[in-house]
């Protein structure tokens, strides 16, 4: 029994590390670009506002591809769909280093999106599947962590290819590395099989087993489930409230309490490096605290209180420092129990189009997010990102009790 546990642990490390380069990787593709504002800025002459509409294209794509992928990973396994996703990105990248104008990085950003979109479908189907139950909380750890490794690393590799050559070769640099992330996941493509006759067979008998004398399972079934539509809206508010600190909390905290941008870019990493840190403490606690929601609730409300304070704009700057990484633990903290949340009202054999559903939310939360609260710096009001995160967190909280209700009605 020790051995057959130790080779099952063995073989889930394996397999959730591929996952992980992966996702890291597709997170690593979220930054790639706006570091490069500056320097295409010079190069084409372009505004903000153009340079800014490429990441609303990217997140738009992203949204409408992640829903559609789902049904694919479905239907043909989430391993196709990993290397073709991966294959974008590396093809994003190089469109970008050859871009001679506007069009071809519009281009760029449609091919990035398309590949952005299918990794939370993939990845969870695969986590869900390949994984064993007890190591599950580690595996969405592990997994997130990755996330904010990737969003790490971007801005200081693009930057300092920018330095050493310049933004052509940056671009090439990062095709490159994605190009060796899909040589990897080939090499160990073994390990990446997924049943999908057996996640179908599962399906349905779980299906005939709470609906005995009913209608066979269908395609769109899921989509009948309060639940599945609640984690869209969880997902949209969190992703949010993130997009929008991580958007304009400098300027933010430059209007209200005159710190330099350059340090309100340094908090931002602190709460990074607290979101890498909460993820693998998340982990341990959604395997000792059994009840997601309180984990998910005990970190908002931190993080609400943190925002409002914030607002007030008589925070010294030592306790903002403070704020910020408190802000980044809560959101760490909670992203394992959030995906365990999930997966509770996932209907067996259905989590490739559940997670592309539910995730494209995230998608359409970072798309909206830093044009409504742009409004809200442009006529004057900074301290109205804080307080308009804080409101976000709220539902968040609000909205996973609500889920966890119903997660248990996984009946379509």
């Amino acid at each position: 029994m020790t051995v057959a546990l130790t080779t099952r642990r063995a073989s889930d490390v394996r397999v959730i590390g591929l996952i992980s380069l992966a996702h890291g990787s597709s997170h690593f593709f979220h930054l790639i670009l706006p570091p490069m504002f500056p320097w295409l800025k010079a190069e084409f002459g372009f505004n903000y506002a153009e340079l800014g509409l490429l990441m609303t294209i990217f997140f738009v794509v992203s949204c409408i591809v992640q829903a559609a992928s789902g049904f694919l990973v479905d239907r043909i396994g989430a391993r196709p769909v990993l290397f073709a996703g991966i294959g974008l990105l590396a093809l994003a990248a190089l469109t970008y280093s050859q871009s001679n104008g506007y069009g071809m990085l519009v281009l760029g950003a449609i091919i990035a999106g398309c590949g952005n979109g299918i990794f939370h479908p993939v990845d969870y189907t695969l986590i869900n599947h390949k994984i064993s139950p007890a190591n599950l909380p580690y595996a969405y750890s592990i997994h997130g962590v990755t996330g904010y490794l990737g969003w790490a690393a971007a801005p200081a590799f693009m930057v300092a290819m920018t330095a050493l050559f310049d933004w052509r070769i940056a671009f090439l640099g990062a095709a490159v590395l994605e190009a060796l992330v899909l040589l990897i996941l080939w090499i160990s493509r073994a390990r990446l099989v997924d049943d999908v006759q057996a996640r179908r067979e599962e399906s349905q008998n779980d299906h005939a087993a709470s609906n005995p004398g009913g209608a066979p399972l269908s395609t769109f079934g899921f989509m009948k489930l309060p639940a599945v539509w609640l984690c869209w809206i969880f997902f949209f508010f969190n992703m949010a409230s993130t997009t929008g600190l991580q958007s304009f909390a400098p300027t933010a905290l430059f209007e209200i309490y005159e710190l330099s941008v350059s340090s309100g870019n340094y908090y931002l990493t602190l709460m990074s490096i607290g979101g890498a840190g909460g993820m693998l403490l998340g982990g341990y606690l959604a395997t000792r605290i059994k009840v997601p929601e309180r984990i998910i609730t005990m970190c908002f409300t931190v993080n609400i209180v943190m925002g409002l304070l914030l607002a007030t704009g008589q925070v010294p700057p030592e306790i903002i420092v403070l704020a910020f990484v408190v802000i980044g633990l809560g959101l760490g903290i909670a992203a394992p129990s959030r995906d365990l949340m999930i997966r509770s009202a996932t209907p067996s054999g259905s989590s490739g189009r559940v997670y592309g559903i539910v995730y494209s939310g995230i998608d359409l939360g970072a798309a909206l997010s830093p044009l409504i609260f742009g409004i809200f710096l442009d006529i004057g009001l900074p301290k109205f990102l804080f307080i308009g995160v804080a409101l976000l967190q709220l539902m968040i909280i609000l909205i996973g009790f609500k889920v966890s209700t119903l997660g248990s009605r996984k009946t379509v």
